[in-house]
């Protein structure tokens, strides 16, 4: 109890002091309405003075992480060096090297945000900024996303549109995969192929679509033998 009379007292002789001074009221209203009221008023007063607001925190800072169809087919681990600036104690800084390791699961897309929270610089009653990876899709030789499906394109002349034609391909995981395919392909064809296509994030077991487009080469010229020919198969 001392201790927090003596606190009191301290509290009004500073008042006193600053109430008396020729720039102020010499009414002293700081702590009139206190002195004889609850001695709690005097340190909640305390507290409200001195309340500290939380320190900011930098803005995140974004990178983007470019990954194959391959890696986001199957997973991969990918190590990603930082610089960025610590501090010690004192509060001086330096500069040091980071690595980050980020483990890609199967199925992310493009736009797939991993979060390293306050992995940014360091300064004084500043919170760190978070660093933020942001996947992109690389250009595959093959492959074009769209979705959860996969599309793949085949070039294929008039003949093998009309006697057949078989697709030979690689998967992202590198399996060989062979399809004969007996229909006749007309220019909007498309062959389907159930679950052939991305890994579908949260449950590995499905997959999307492969889709086999087709892109049919007409000839530029054809003489009298042909047409005649194509005429007896399909015609007049």
């Amino acid at each position: 109890m001392n201790s927090q009379y003596r606190a009191i007292n301290d509290a009004i002789y500073a008042e006193f002091l600053r109430s008396n001074s020729p720039n102020q009221n010499r009414r002293g209203a700081g702590f009139s309405s206190n002195i004889n009221g609850d001695d709690n008023d005097i340190f909640r007063s305390f507290e409200q003075s001195f309340v500290v607001s939380a320190p900011g925190k930098d803005p995140a800072i974004k990178h983007t992480l470019p990954c194959s169809l391959e890696e986001l087919y199957q997973g991969a681990t990918k190590r990603v060096k930082i610089t960025r600036e610590v501090a010690d104690r004192s509060g001086l800084t330096r500069k040091i090297e980071e690595i980050l390791t980020i483990d890609t699961k199967p199925g992310w897309k493009k736009g797939t945000k991993i979060t390293f929270e306050e992995k940014g610089n360091e300064r004084p009653n500043i919170t760190p900024a978070d660093v933020v990876f942001i996947v992109d899709e690389k250009p595959h030789s093959e492959f074009t996303r769209d979705g959860n499906d996969l599309i793949v394109t085949r070039r294929i002349s008039v003949t093998e549109a009309f006697t057949g034609y078989t697709v030979h391909l690689i998967t992202l995981d590198g399996r060989n995969l062979t399809l004969p395919i007996n229909d006749v392909i007309h220019p909007n064809y498309q062959k389907f192929v159930p679950n052939e296509g991305m890994p579908i994030l949260g449950d590995p077991t499905k997959r999307g679509i492969l889709k086999i487009k087709f892109d049919i080469r007409f000839p530029t010229r054809v003489n009298a033998e042909q047409k005649a020919g194509m005429r007896r198969l399909f015609g007049p």
